[in-house]
């Protein structure tokens, strides 16, 4: 089976692509021939997977998934959300971005905050969703030049060092991308199961 990541990652698509069964192929956008950014008009994370989602099933007719990810930070009532990638205003700008959060969370010590993934997938008609959660706090400065976004400012419960210091495979197997991976996995895998 063919399954289209919703994302121009290569990078990301490899990462997946070696944890699903041998019968499943993925492909990215940018081998389906679809080169263009899919706007994120939602106003949730789990809108926006969808959005990405059904516009790939809808222009390419073919089974997909997309994930959106947001930072919810406490003290911002759930800010900056699902204006994690853009807080500062250009898209995808990181440090921008955690200056601007570290600023407005100069005067507080409440610092709480979760990472989320909301994975959506469309297959054989039916559209599922698989979400992921990471609890943990936000940190006075940068630490650690591993990850991306907001990893070198966030240091997930109970343990020391922000995602950006944490080695790969242990960020992978507590975070909040690896968690909806590993449910939408889980639910492939008990597919490919029933097809044998």
């Amino acid at each position: 089976m063919k399954l289209v990541f919703a994302t121009h990652n290569q990078n990301k698509v490899k990462e997946v692509q070696a944890l699903l069964p041998k019968n499943i192929s993925l492909l990215s956008l940018t081998d389906i021939g679809c080169n263009e950014e899919i706007p994120e008009t939602g106003k949730t994370l789990k809108e926006n997977a969808i959005i990405k989602a059904d516009f790939v099933t809808k222009h390419f007719g073919l089974p997909c998934f997309a994930d959106d990810t947001g930072l919810l930070v406490d003290a911002l009532n759930g800010a900056p959300g699902v204006y994690s990638a853009r807080y500062a205003g250009e898209q995808g700008n990181s440090d921008n971005n955690m200056d601007k959060l570290l600023s407005e969370l100069k005067s507080t010590t409440h610092r709480s905050a979760r990472f989320e993934t909301v994975i959506a997938l469309n297959l054989e008609n039916s559209q599922h969703i698989f979400t992921g959660t990471v609890e943990g706090e936000i940190i006075d400065e940068k630490k650690g030049d591993k990850g991306f976004g907001y990893d070198p400012i966030f240091r997930p419960k109970t343990y020391s060092q922000t995602f950006a210091e944490l080695p790969m495979a242990v960020k992978n197997k507590i975070s909040h991308r690896g968690k909806a991976i590993q449910e939408l996995l889980i639910f492939l895998k008990n597919l490919a199961n029933d097809t044998e």
